[in-house]
């Protein structure tokens, strides 16, 4: 009985490192306490915790359903946009977590801190003040922008950054697949993160896909707006909400799962929408004001096979290229 009990202290704490390798939940390994106690539960050693102290709902319930309960308060979140035009949908979105992440922490001055290189900054742009506070409820103050000389001195900023506690959240901007940031260098970032008790996102733009400690990793790509929705339905040319389409590419749950994520400004919400065609524009209007556009080509027919040209259409000899040109003899 007593080897046997500790084999499965052993396995349990190797389970434990894996775990924390892997950016899971070690509590969840623990078996619950009574056997009557609701499945839903996280247990931990020193008492019983509810999934919402551990994870932000993003108010998506599909989308939460898919990650097991939301996005990790504690951990590194990557959002990634594979092309740098896209910067702006990965931005918004990663706006839009931070909003939730400030309304659920009911910290009035609790501060953003945005982390990104001269190079990002100067693709990508920089967010705009004016419309924080109206898009997503931050007020200008209240975000602060650091600018690194390289991807490694951001990625330092962030984990000295995460320790401060008037910091609610970390966004760490960063473009292409910089030497720095490697499986190790995330697998501290999250680390910090998790002993900082506070979310870190990893916005990376047009980077091809590698390996990271974050458990949680989002595509995200812009997506055609709706029309505005009135009382009397769609209106007719407008534009609504601004849209996202959001792809898991990995997760605890490792379940595949696609959205169409719509951000209510004035509730500061996320919605999903249900796409479909005919309740949508496109992502760039038309040109206004131009010629009418060329007509669709017709039916294409085969070519004739070539002929012998006539005498008179034979290229003259300075046309002809060297290597057909008749050999001097002798």
């Amino acid at each position: 009985m007593a080897t046997s009990a500790v084999a499965r202290d052993v396995v349990f704490a190797l389970r434990q490192k894996i775990a924390k390798i892997e950016g899971t939940l070690a509590e969840r390994l623990e078996a619950p306490v009574e056997a009557s106690q609701p499945s839903g539960l996280l247990v931990r050693r020193n008492g019983v915790a509810s999934a919402r102290d551990f994870f932000l709902p993003t108010g998506v319930e599909r989308l939460d359903e898919t990650l097991g309960g939301g996005l990790p308060k504690a951990a590194l979140t990557e959002i990634h946009g594979t092309q740098t035009r896209n910067a702006g949908a990965a931005a918004g979105l990663a706006l839009c977590l931070v909003s939730l992440m400030l309304k659920a922490c009911q910290k009035p001055g609790a501060l953003v801190l945005w982390i990104g290189t001269a190079e990002i900054f100067r693709e990508a742009g920089l967010p705009y003040a004016a419309g924080l506070n109206w898009l997503f409820g931050l007020a200008p103050e209240r975000l602060l922008i650091a600018e690194a000389p390289k991807p490694s001195d951001a990625l330092w900023i962030a984990e000295e950054a995460a320790r401060i506690d008037e910091i609610a959240a970390v966004i760490v901007e960063l473009r292409g697949n910089p030497r720095g940031l490697d499986l190790t260098a995330t697998r501290r970032l999250h680390r910090r993160a998790q002993e900082a008790g506070r979310p870190v996102l990893l916005l990376r733009q047009s980077a091809a896909p590698e390996p990271t400690a974050a458990p949680v990793r989002l595509i995200v790509t812009p997506a055609p707006a709706s029309l505005r929705r009135t009382i009397a339905g769609p209106l007719a040319g407008s534009i609504g909400p601004p849209a996202v389409s959001v792809e898991i590419g990995k997760s605890r749950t490792a379940l595949p799962g696609k959205f169409i994520l719509e951000w209510n400004p004035n509730a500061h919400v996320l919605e999903e929408r249900r796409d479909s065609p005919e309740n949508r524009v496109a992502v760039v209007s038309p040109s206004r004001g131009r010629a009418d556009s060329a007509a669709a080509a017709g039916t294409v027919l085969a070519f004739r096979p070539a002929t012998d040209p006539a005498p008179g259409d034979q290229p003259s000899r300075e046309q002809r290229p060297a290597h057909r040109r008749p050999r001097r003899a002798g």
